[in-house]
């Protein structure tokens, strides 16, 4: 998965899920890759922490190689819930990556590691509570759920939930859309305008006529690309 995803971006995985209908599932803003430039794509492993790393072990258990740890934090901004011996032993066991709806710590570790993890940000406190729940069915990721059945993405512009029997159209629709933007970013620097490429006079004569005329939809008809 991750070698398909390598040309590709979550933008243009976003793009695409516009383009097929399909809901967008973006983690919320601020979570980021440890290390710049990591990037992740994978089936989904989800775990809810409830304060004791025995959550992680255990998911561990049930890994396929390329997998990424889905841990749902609940967003806390009061602890770490993931930190070196962690990421340790998640990438011994053949994972991906992890991404962490909170927070992680000991980055200088993590960096060595090399392992992506992505999260909200680094925070020195570790957990001090201990609660009940039912840790490894389910993660949520924000407003979004997230189970086995579902795909992760993650760059630097942020990660993305695809449902694994989709995946596939979202990122051959995905690479349609990259090959689109390149050939015009190629006119672009070659001298004809993105506004001579997408009959840009035509689209303002057209929704004078016709207010509910919008430019995806004329997009669509010129067959370019730029919003999706």
């Amino acid at each position: 998965m991750l070698k398909i995803f390598a040309d590709l971006s979550t933008p243009l995985v976003a793009d695409a899920c516009v383009r097929i209908d399909l809901p967008l599932r973006a983690a919320p803003p601020g979570i980021g890759a440890v290390v710049p430039g990591h990037r992740i794509a994978g089936r989904a492993l989800p775990a809810r922490h409830y304060g004791s790393v025995d959550v992680f072990l255990e998911a561990l258990r049930w890994v396929e190689q390329g997998d990424v740890l889905v841990i749902d934090n609940g967003g806390r901004p009061d602890e770490a819930c993931v930190g070196d011996l962690a990421v340790l032993e998640a990438d011994a066991a053949g994972l991906a990556g992890l991404v962490v709806w909170g927070l992680h710590r000991d980055t200088p570790e993590l960096v060595e590691i090399g392992l992506p993890v992505f999260s909200y940000g680094s925070y020195p406190v570790g957990p001090v509570r201990l609660d009940a729940g039912e840790p490894l069915t389910t993660a949520r990721f924000g407003p979004h759920l997230v189970s086995d059945d579902d795909v992760v993405f993650g760059d630097d512009d942020g990660v993305l939930f695809v449902a694994a029997g989709r995946a596939e159209e979202v990122l051959a629709t995905a690479h349609q859309i990259w090959q689109t933007e390149r050939d015009q970013a190629r006119r672009i620097r070659a001298g004809e305008t993105l506004r001579q490429q997408t009959a840009f006079d035509d689209y303002l004569a057209r929704r004078a006529a016709d207010p509910s005329y919008t430019f995806r939809r004329h997009l669509r008809r010129a067959g370019g690309a730029i919003e999706e």
